[in-house]
């Protein structure tokens, strides 16, 4: 797979100024993409907290990196993606390294995770639903579905094949059917 032209990025024009320095390019920056990458880690993550630090952290990269990118790179908002994807990586493996030798509860006769998510709103138990994949599907789901990355783009991003990815992408959505079947009643 071959990354496209920068000419065919949307954020060309951007992507230059930023590599320039020009100050005004960094509120750009922030004003169209902090919203999005900024949704793209709270699925990947599930904490409002945690995803503000990857936000401002890729963001601070893609200013800081700009003069090292090249020009003929993959587009700035694929570039954004992969950077605040490994950012959240490294938080979630973090979270397991710490989180290992702590015992998943089993399921008993009192009121159990599909009670408690019943309770919740509805994109409550959506992003908990999306929480609840694997990481490697998590991440297909949030790129093609939430983040409307074409699947050639987030099979690069993520380092695989289309029908690779595709075949996450399958899984997630029946693990995500699985979790929400009432919702989707």
């Amino acid at each position: 797979m071959h990354p496209e032209p920068e000419q065919q990025d949307p954020d060309h024009d951007l992507a230059a100024r930023i590599r320039r320095g020009d100050p005004a390019a960094l509120q750009r920056l922030v004003d169209a993409k902090l919203p999005r990458i900024f949704g793209f880690a709270r699925r990947m993550l599930g904490d409002a907290g945690d995803a503000e630090d990857v936000a401002q952290e890729t963001l601070l990269r893609t200013w800081q990196r700009a003069p090292d990118r090249e020009p003929g790179g993959p587009p700035l908002d694929a570039w954004m993606h992969t950077v605040a994807m490994n950012l959240c990586r490294d938080r979630l493996r973090r979270r397991r390294e710490t989180y290992v030798e702590v015992v998943p509860d089993l399921p008993g006769e009192g009121p159990g995770p599909v009670a408690r998510l019943e309770a919740a709103s509805d994109a409550d138990r959506v992003q908990a639903a999306i929480a609840r994949l694997p990481a490697r599907q998590r991440e297909a789901v949030v790129l093609c579905h939430f983040q409307e990355i074409s699947n050639i783009r987030a099979a690069e991003m993520m380092e695989i094949s289309v029908e690779a990815l595709e075949s996450l992408l399958s899984r997630g959505r029946r693990a995500l059917r699985a979790l929400l079947a009432d919702l989707m009643a």
